[in-house]
């Protein structure tokens, strides 16, 4: 069975919520973005989502567009992001969720893509800008590879849609909180509470609301909502607001407990 699965199912029989982590491959650099992806694991972490630095983050607020930036003038790439999560499935466990825009994946071949992936120890991808109706020769290569295809809902998708997202997805849905780009603007939490019930009720998979969720207060208001909450600008920003990098894996560590925290109250 997938990791992911194996976590959503432990996580249900313990009544807990699953705690994704977006993290940028290779910011500020790949040795402390290894380091940085261990701290987020051992503090709690149930996902991470390793996040592929790309030239056009379209979906992406400034705080992780300047972390693509850094990751990438460091040269970290697709393969680059590719040996990080091999390098972290050697110590641990935890479920990892390929976070990329469509050009880097097709610059590398699907078939590639599914072989490494599978090599690297990845258990999803996740394409953020890749729509159902185009997504068939991604889905036939990772077909037999046990790797799901998790997919994003907005608050503006249709229920008629919902169903076929969920169709064609693994793992569990990346349900958007709001409108706009990561990790700007606040959280309507009546709004996310209706859309959320509306998604759990079409789909069989478990759904995880992303995009603003910053502090604990927002973790204890959201997690009742859905089966996991995924934390990414407040984690990424972290780089670069700690000078020393030695301190990041402990920061990153820090903020990832007060959000598990804020969870399980």
């Amino acid at each position: 069975m997938n990791r992911i699965d194996q976590t959503f199912q432990k996580l249900a029989a313990e009544k807990r919520k699953a705690l994704v982590a977006f993290l940028t491959a290779g910011d500020p650099d790949a040795a402390t973005s290894l380091e940085v992806l261990k701290a987020a694991c051992e503090a709690g972490a149930d996902i991470v989502e390793l996040g592929v630095p790309f030239s056009d983050p379209t979906c992406d607020g400034p705080v992780i567009q300047a972390a693509s930036e850094r990751a990438l003038r460091g040269g970290m790439s697709l393969a680059g992001s590719f040996r990080l999560a091999a390098e972290l499935r050697k110590s641990m466990a935890t479920p990892i969720v390929l976070f990329s825009y469509y050009n880097p994946i097709l610059q590398f071949g699907l078939e590639r893509v599914a072989e490494t992936a599978v090599a690297s120890g990845v258990d999803g991808l996740l394409v953020v800008d890749l729509p159902p109706e185009e997504a068939g020769p991604l889905t036939a290569a990772l077909a037999g590879t046990g790797i799901h295809l998790i997919r994003l809902a907005a608050p503006t998708t249709r229920p008629e849609r919902i169903r076929m997202l969920a169709e064609g997805a693994g793992g569990f849905i990346y349900l958007i909180s709001r409108t706009g780009v990561t990790g700007t603007g606040g959280l309507d939490y009546e709004a996310i509470a209706r859309h959320a019930a509306e998604v759990k009720a079409l789909s069989p998979h478990p759904v995880c609301i992303g995009f603003g969720i910053a502090t604990g207060e927002d973790a204890r208001a959201l997690a009742p909502m859905a089966d996991g909450l995924i934390v990414g600008s407040a984690l990424v920003r972290l780089a670069a607001e700690t000078p020393d990098a030695t301190r990041l894996p402990e920061r990153v560590a820090a903020k990832i407990l007060e959000i598990r925290e804020g969870m399980d109250a």
